[in-house]
């Protein structure tokens, strides 16, 4: 499996056709707390935004994480996937 090193989100805007498993990888990276600390509200944000890029991958793992947290974590990540969405 390939590793991807991202220290922000700003090279996540990188890539070629591959964004939607960078994406992923994100989301995994901020729900395990690989290299960073966990943050689930991040995590669904990535794991998101990968999804709707077309990962199933991450459509399946953001369904897992959301079941996991409250209603305002879910909100706040909902929120946050839509204004990057609208940003980029």
């Amino acid at each position: 499996m390939a590793r991807f090193e991202i220290s922000n989100s700003e090279m996540a805007t990188m890539g070629g056709e591959n964004r939607a498993e960078v994406y992923c990888e994100m989301g995994l990276m901020y729900a395990t707390g690989r290299g960073c600390d966990i943050d689930l509200v991040a995590a669904h944000k990535w794991l998101n935004i990968a999804a709707i890029k077309g990962s199933e991958r991450a459509a399946e793992l953001r369904a897992d994480l959301a079941s996991t947290m409250s209603k305002m974590q879910l909100a706040a990540a909902l929120r946050a996937a839509r204004e990057w969405m609208t940003l980029h």
